[in-house]
């Protein structure tokens, strides 16, 4: 890999803004609503990662976007899509679900199931460029696929099978049981973003909890080990 400096910065999940209603719970890893940080405003074009739980039958009801790429991961738990394209979809954990605002678009999201809370991380993306026609698609990755290794879900390209995103970013999920490691060497000139979703990781010898994230710089391999019975997480290469 490149002799380029290499920084790294952990964003602590105790840092992350919070917001508690009858109905949901969120945590912001960036500025988001009524949570302002200036240290927090996004990261290349990733501009927002929220850990969003809902009560059984609950959810956000219908409102609009604009130029915006919004990418839904479900964990735990069923997620219903609708919106004003006429799309309308469950969404559950292993699936890859994106929504270009663009011009615009208005949608809703609903915990679809009666008896059991849905938790899922909402992603939006800054797209390469405004006034797109809005759009939507999802694909499922079973858990063969994302098992010990880091499977490419979203692409600019749609490489490998991945859902198509309006920006110059690979997302990647990766599932991994005890004693089980990675790497990835992430090119120069590219930037890094690891979001812990579940369990413990090992990057680089840097302990990472759920909610943890951690920004990285490129010309560096990455190793990731698990720390905990079961992890699982997403990284971001980005332009």
């Amino acid at each position: 890999m490149s002799n380029t400096k290499i920084t790294n910065l952990i964003h602590d999940r105790h840092a992350r803004g919070h917001t508690k209603i009858g109905w949901l719970e969120s945590y912001h890893t960036f500025s988001f609503g009524e949570f302002r940080d200036p240290d927090r405003m996004g990261f290349r074009a990733l501009r927002v990662i929220n850990d969003d739980r809902v009560i059984p039958g609950a959810g956000f009801a219908t409102h609009s976007h604009r130029d915006m790429e919004i990418v839904t991961y479900v964990l735990e738990g069923v997620l219903q899509h609708k919106d004003s394209l006429g799309n309308g979809a469950i969404i559950r954990p292993g699936d890859a679900q994106i929504m270009s605002a663009g011009t615009g678009i208005t949608h809703s999201e609903f915990n679809a199931d009666r008896d059991k809370p849905v938790h899922f991380l909402q992603i939006w993306i800054v797209p390469d460029r405004l006034g797109i026609q809005p759009r939507y698609e999802q694909k499922h990755f079973s858990p063969v696929d994302r098992q010990g290794k880091l499977r490419l879900i979203v692409d600019p390209q749609g490489r490998e099978g991945a859902v198509k995103i309006h920006q110059d970013v690979q997302i990647y999920s990766a599932v991994l049981d005890a004693g089980e490691q990675i790497t990835y060497d992430l090119q120069v000139h590219r930037s890094g973003w690891l979001q812990v979703a579940r369990g413990i990781v090992q990057l680089n010898g840097k302990e990472l909890q759920a909610g943890d994230a951690i920004q990285m710089s490129g010309g560096q391999q990455l190793e990731i080990a698990t720390l905990s019975d079961l992890a699982e997480l997403l990284l971001f290469n980005l332009a």
